[in-house]
């Protein structure tokens, strides 16, 4: 059985990152997304184990002491951080998995993983990007404000990952995200991999 691929999907809060992975999910078989660990409080209609892992602040560090992430990061003042036994053991069973990180877990993962594939996503424009965030109606004006700031610091390191979506277009975006599975699945040494006697039969 081929393992599977690591990828990273990183984008500024309100790029689309979320709504693109999850039809990414319903539109392709084998992949699934990698559920974190967070410091940060439970939103409404968000599940334990599913969503995210809901830690306190000491069981994170705690976590950290024992090297049990392969990334962590503190983004909005909330920590996050992803299991390494959890992401090796749905490798290894072939299926891929997704990290929705920001650069700098996308950076620390890189170090550890420099197999691993990653995804920068960017909104067409900083406007369309607050226009996004105040259409959520989720956040004060303090907080957009505050994720405006870190959207262009984000965006800088889009030259440190493998591909890079604009997401202007949702169909179009969704598309180009597919079409990085795919490509990659299709690899010599993984399509190899996957199909040993046909290839030996034909050969």
């Amino acid at each position: 059985m081929a393992k599977g691929t690591l990828y990273t999907i990183s984008a500024p809060s309100g790029a689309g990152k979320t709504s693109l992975v999850k039809a990414l999910l319903d539109s392709v078989e084998g992949i699934g997304v990698s559920v974190s660990h967070t410091t940060r409080e439970k939103r409404p209609g968000e599940e334990h184990g599913v969503d995210y892992f809901f830690v306190s602040h000491e069981a994170f560090i705690a976590m950290v002491e024992d090297s049990a992430f392969l990334e962590h990061a503190q983004v909005f003042r909330n920590r996050y951080g992803t299991s390494q036994k959890a992401v090796e053991e749905t490798l290894q069973s072939g299926r891929d998995v997704i990290l929705e990180i920001d650069w700098q877990g996308m950076q620390q993962v890189k170090k550890l993983r420099p197999d691993c594939v990653a995804v920068s996503i960017v909104p067409p424009s900083l406007a369309a990007l607050e226009a996004r965030l105040r259409g959520r109606e989720s956040d004060s004006d303090e907080e957009i404000a505050h994720r405006m700031a870190q959207a262009k610091e984000e965006v800088s390191h889009f030259a440190e990952c493998d591909y890079l979506v604009i997401n202007d277009d949702f169909e179009t975006a969704l598309n180009e995200l597919k079409s990085i599975v795919i490509a990659h699945r299709l690899q010599v040494e993984r399509q190899a991999e996957r199909h040993q006697a046909l290839l030996s039969a034909l050969t």
